[in-house]
């Protein structure tokens, strides 16, 4: 059966939205890492993405910026998806052309939100994604598949 990201979308509506998270190291082994991980809009595009928030200076933001593409994997109970795909990153250490750099701390609340986060005061969120020199990790899927009910 072939899977889009609607799939995606009605799985991660029903989960945590805690995936794991494929980077690939230099030595071309995998890197892998629990994140909370949703879909979002493109800032640039407009096209629908599967997306992340990585702290600066992460060994995830430095395979990624080295190797532009990832595989994300939600699970829940015995079903789970994969996303694979190219990867754009969006931050205060990474420019996404078309997108002006002040419209990043937008994007990063859009990525929390649409990975189920909430916060009571996005002032603060902001304050600390720009200490933290967050990055919005964007993954265009090339393939989606996986086994749900």
């Amino acid at each position: 059966m072939a899977r889009d990201l609607e799939d995606v979308a009605r799985f991660i509506a029903a989960t945590t939205g805690l995936a794991t998270l494929a980077t690939y190291r230099p030595d071309g082994t995998a890197q892998l890492t629990v994140v909370n991980a949703g879909l979002v809009t493109h800032p640039v595009t407009g096209a629908r993405v599967a997306a992340l928030v990585a702290v600066g200076g992460s060994r995830k933001l430095a395979n990624l910026r080295e190797r532009p593409t990832a595989g994300l994997s939600w699970r829940h109970e015995w079903d789970w998806l994969t996303v694979e795909g190219t990867v754009e990153l969006a931050g205060p250490d990474d420019a996404l052309d078309g997108l002006d750099p002040t419209a990043v701390p937008r994007l990063l609340r859009d990525v929390f939100t649409g990975a189920g986060g909430t916060h009571d005061d996005w002032d603060t969120y902001d304050r600390v994604m720009a200490e933290e020199r967050r990055c919005a990790v964007l993954v265009t899927p090339t393939r989606v598949y996986g086994n749900p009910a």
